[in-house]
C-alpha cells in the first residue's frame, strides 16, 4: 500500500486539534471535520490551529468542514479522533460513503471501538472488506487551552496498535508506524480493549473525588492531588479483576503501573514503590492536567460506559465475577441519573452477544462469524 500523505482527521476536539498541528508540521495534508460549525469557526478566525509542546506554532488544515464526504474525498487514512460514543454515528454516516479502499483508524478505540464501529457499519449496509485498526488510547498527550489553541504535552509510548480482523494487522501497523513511531503491535482488538489505562483509573479517580470535584469546579490537579493512596488501591482492584478477564480471554496483558511507566507517564522510582498513587503523583506529562468540573464529562460518559461496562461484558462471556469493577458502574450511575449497564458499549453494541470464547477469538483473528 503507497505511503499516506493526506489524512482525513475526523473530530476536532483535543486530540483532533493536536493531530492536525503534528501532522501537518511533519509535512501531512491534513482535512479536518467537525460537526459544529461552531467547534471550526475559532480555527477559521485565528487562521489555524496554535500549538505548543511537542509543534510549536500555527497550522492549518487543507480543509476545514462539517462535511463528511468532503473531509474524506482524497484522503488516503481516515483517522477517528473522537469520544467512543461517537463512533457509530461515524460508521453510519461512513457506510454510504467508503468503499473500502481508504484504510480507518479510530485513535483511539478505547474497548470495544473497533468490534462497536465495525458492527454499525455493518447494520447500516456496508458489505465490502475495510482494513479498519485501533489505538488503545489517544496517541497524543494534550489538551485544548483555547478555542483555537492546543497544548500537546507528549506523544503516548509504546501505544499498541491491532487491527480487526486481525489478518489485516502488518498492513495496518506498516501503515500506521511510520505516522506514529510509538505504535507498537497488539494480537488483536481484544488485547488493544482490555489495555483501556483511562477505564481502570478514571472513574475511581473521578467518583471518589465527586465532591472535591463540585465544590472546586474541578480546582485541582487530577493526577498529582486526585488519585490519592485510597484511590490507588481502588483503581488497584479495579485493575486487578480487568487482568483476570484478560487471563480467561487468553489475552496479553500488562498491569496498570506497568503500563504506566511504559507509556511513558510516570518514572522508574515512582514505579519501583508498587503504589498507583505515587505513580500518578510522579506523571511528568499528566503534571499540569487540571480535573475536569463536572462528573458531566468523558471521564465518566467514556470511561465508565464505554471502558468499564465492555470489560464486564468481556467479564460475563468469560464467566469472571467483577464486584468491585460493577460496583463502580453502579455508584457512578446513581450519581449521574445514567444507567451506564444500559446506556454502554454492551456485548450487542459490540455485535458478539451469545459468542463463545472461541467463537469470538475466531471472530477478531478472521473476521468469521
Amino acid at each position: 500500500m503507497p505511503a499516506i500523505e493526506t489524512i482525513a482527521v475526523l473530530g476536532a476536539g483535543h486530540g483532533g486539534c493536536a493531530a492536525l498541528a503534528d501532522l501537518t508540521a511533519r509535512r501531512y495534508r491534513v482535512r479536518l471535520h467537525a460537526r459544529r460549525e461552531a467547534t471550526l469557526a475559532p480555527l477559521r478566525e485565528a487562521g489555524g490551529i496554535t500549538a505548543r509542546g511537542v509543534q510549536n506554532g500555527t497550522f492549518q488544515a487543507e480543509i476545514m468542514t462539517t462535511n463528511v464526504a468532503e473531509a474524506i474525498a482524497g484522503a488516503d487514512l481516515i483517522m477517528l479522533v473522537v469520544p467512543s460514543h461517537a463512533h457509530e454515528s461515524y460508521a453510519k454516516i461512513l457506510a454510504g460513503l467508503i468503499d473500502g479502499s481508504v484504510p480507518i483508524l479510530l485513535n483511539p478505540g478505547h474497548t470495544g471501538g473497533a468490534l462497536n464501529f465495525l458492527r454499525a457499519l455493518r447494520e447500516a449496509g456496508f458489505e465490502s472488506d475495510v482494513k479498519l485498526a485501533e489505538t488503545v488510547s489517544l496517541t497524543y498527550i494534550t489538551r485544548m487551552e483555547g478555542p483555537a489553541e492546543v497544548g500537546i504535552y507528549s506523544y503516548t509510548k509504546r501505544q499498541r496498535l491491532a487491527a480487526l480482523p486481525a489478518t489485516h494487522n502488518d498492513e495496518m501497523f506498516d501503515l500506521v508506524h511510520p505516522i506514529y513511531p510509538e505504535t507498537i503491535r497488539a494480537s488483536n482488538v481484544l488485547e488493544t480493549g482490555i489495555a483501556n489505562l483511562n477505564a481502570v483509573f478514571h472513574p475511581p479517580g473521578m467518583i471518589m473525588n465527586a465532591g472535591w470535584i463540585e465544590r472546586t469546579d474541578g480546582g485541582f490537579m487530577f493526577y498529582k492531588d486526585g488519585i490519592t493512596d485510597s484511590v490507588g488501591r481502588a483503581t488497584k482492584v479495579i485493575d486487578d479483576e480487568r487482568i483476570a478477564v484478560a487471563t480467561a480471554l487468553d489475552v496479553p496483558w500488562i498491569s496498570f503501573l506497568d503500563s504506566f511507566l511504559r507509556a511513558g507517564l510516570t518514572t522508574e522510582e515512582a514505579h519501583a514503590t508498587g503504589s498507583i498513587a505515587r505513580a500518578c503523583e510522579a506523571s511528568e506529562p499528566n503534571k499540569t492536567l487540571k480535573s475536569p468540573p463536572t462528573l458531566d464529562h468523558r471521564y465518566i460518559h467514556e470511561d465508565v460506559g464505554y471502558g468499564l461496562v465492555p470489560f464486564t461484558g468481556f467479564g460475563d462471556l468469560a464467566g469472571v465475577k467483577m464486584p468491585t469493577t460493577r460496583a463502580t458502574i453502579e455508584l457512578t450511575s446513581a450519581a449521574t441519573g445514567i444507567d451506564y449497564f444500559t446506556e454502554g458499549l454492551t456485548l450487542a453494541k459490540m455485535g458478539i452477544d451469545g459468542m463463545s470464547i472461541d467463537a469470538l477469538r475466531r471472530y477478531v483473528e478472521t473476521g468469521a462469524r
